[in-house]
């Protein structure tokens, strides 16, 4: 069994694979395709796969396109941080859609579903694009913190950025205070509103109030100067550079 992967965040791919291996011992696992651009590369000069397993957000667009420009017969397992409720009218064939960050039941579940069943799917990728324009989705609006012996609430809203630093995940406020956070920065990226919040790199997430400043870099990269931050080198890398100019301008 040929199993195609394509997600743009490496940990993120690992997982998956890491996940099949255990689930499908007999398959062949292509390393991971991060961009449509890629993808449609790819497929237009390889045969399909047996299996798909797609993120819906990649950093040069929505997968979707992938399918618009090369007919793809092969069952896709798209992954997504979109609500369960919004995307349960879609699981009616052996197309599944996984919750970020995959819950390895989950995986298993619709893994399984795919064995059972071999179809091919009728994927309606125009209905479910139309969906995920709606805004039938719950980003998080609050995150807990510790302050000495206190829990206190923090709103989404109030936050410039995340970031991480020595394996910890930070939340850093507007009016200048940081707090730690019990999630990594890619759970993060998956509970806020992508229209609010920006995953610059590995290393931030940032508010679109919180950009300074943005100046041209080497290998037609960006860096950018957060407010209230004093990291002098936050880099965008080249693929993600013409999404984030769209995220700006809204």
């Amino acid at each position: 069994m040929r199993v195609l992967i394509i997600e743009d965040e490496r940990p993120a791919a690992n997982r998956i694979k890491q996940l099949i291996a255990g689930y499908l011992p007999e398959a062949q696992i292509f390393g991971h395709l991060d961009s449509i651009s890629s993808a449609v590369k790819w497929f237009k000069n390889e045969p399909a796969p047996d299996l798909i397993f797609s993120d819906i957000e990649l950093a040069d667009g929505q997968s979707f396109s992938i399918f618009e420009q090369v007919h793809v017969k092969s069952p896709i397992i798209f992954t997504t941080a979109y609500d369960q409720y919004a995307i349960k009218a879609f699981k009616l064939n052996s197309v599944d859609y996984l919750l970020k960050p995959i819950d390895p039941a989950e995986l298993e579940k619709a893994i399984l579903k795919f064995k059972n069943s071999q179809l091919q799917p009728q994927i309606d990728l125009s209905q479910l694009q139309n969906l995920l324009k709606t805004g039938n989705v719950n980003y998080k609006s609050r995150f807990m913190v510790k302050i000495g012996e206190r829990i206190q609430s923090i709103a989404v809203d109030d936050a410039c950025y995340f970031f991480s630093a020595e394996k910890t995940t930070f939340i850093q406020l507007k009016e200048g205070r940081k707090y730690i956070l019990d999630y990594t920065l890619d759970q993060i990226e998956e509970m806020l509103n992508p229209q609010q919040f920006f995953r610059i790199n590995r290393k931030y997430i940032a508010s679109i109030d919180a950009i300074a400043d943005i100046f041209s870099y080497s290998n037609s990269r960006l860096k950018i100067k957060l407010k209230g931050c004093e990291d002098n080198d936050i880099l965008i890398s080249r693929e993600k550079v013409n999404v984030f100019k769209g995220w700006l301008d809204g």
